[in-house]
This record gives structure tokens, C-alpha cells and sequence, in this order.
């Protein structure tokens, strides 16, 4: 699973749904860029049995993914992780500001409630992102 050790924060315990966890998985390792532009993902099947979860899970991921524009599948190729189409400033800033937001949003009441501050959060954030420019 090494290959695949962006999927390895699954967490079977955590309240989270699984679909979830491995969508933030997967958007996580896009932003700090252990996934690159053109890299493939494993198939449906192959995350599945390594992740020990449903392929259903798995492909309803990955097709959402798809329709958010952070994937693409070419058929009978396999599923990668889409080549950015236009800069961030063409698309709909705004509304990419707002779905910001919610993220940090949603971040922060996590965090709040695993018993971490803003503080801690920032830090946290401050040094993945220094990871992910190395």
C-alpha cells in the first residue's frame, strides 16, 4: 500500500462516513501534491481490497470526484487526477472563495471537535503546506 499512501488516513472508527474520509484523502493529497496532474489512481477494486472497504464506496468517490472536475477516467485506461483546464482566476472565483470557506469551516469544527484550537489548526495546516513545497 505504500504507493498508495495518501489513501492510508482511512479510519473504519471514526465517525466519519468512509466515502468521506476517502474523498478528503484524495483532495488532500491533490492540494499538498503527493497526487499530481496526470497521475492514476489505483482501480475501483485495487483501493477497495487494499482499503478493506466496499467498491461501491470507492467508485461512488471517485465518480463524484469525476463530476467536480478533480478526476478523470479515460475508459478502458483507468481514472487520473485531472489536468487543470482553466487558471483559478477564469473560474468562478467567488464561488470557489465561498466553497473555501465552508472547507475551513468544516476543518475547524472538526478539529474543535477532536479538542484542537484554531491555533492548533493553523499550525497544523501551516506545516503540511510547507511539506508539500518541498
Amino acid at each position: 500500500m505504500a504507493e498508495w499512501d495518501w489513501a492510508a488516513t482511512i479510519d473504519p472508527t471514526d465517525a466519519m462516513p468512509l466515502h468521506a474520509q476517502l474523498e478528503r484523502s484524495i483532495r488532500v493529497a491533490i492540494a499538498s501534491h503527493r497526487l499530481k496532474p496526470g497521475d492514476q489512481l489505483p482501480t475501483v477494486r485495487q483501493l477497495a481490497v487494499a482499503l478493506r472497504i466496499n467498491a461501491n464506496t470507492v467508485a461512488k468517490v471517485y465518480t463524484h470526484l469525476e463530476r467536480t472536475g478533480a478526476l478523470e477516467t479515460r475508459r478502458g485506461v483507468g481514472t487520473f487526477i485531472a489536468v487543470a483546464a482553466a487558471p483559478v482566476a477564469a473560474r468562478h472565483q467567488e464561488a470557489r472563495e465561498a466553497e473555501l470557506r465552508d472547507i475551513a469551516t468544516r476543518a475547524l469544527a472538526d478539529a474543535s471537535a477532536h479538542g484542537f484550537s484554531a491555533a492548533d489548526l493553523r499550525r497544523a495546516l501551516t506545516a503540511l503546506s510547507k511539506g508539500a513545497s518541498s
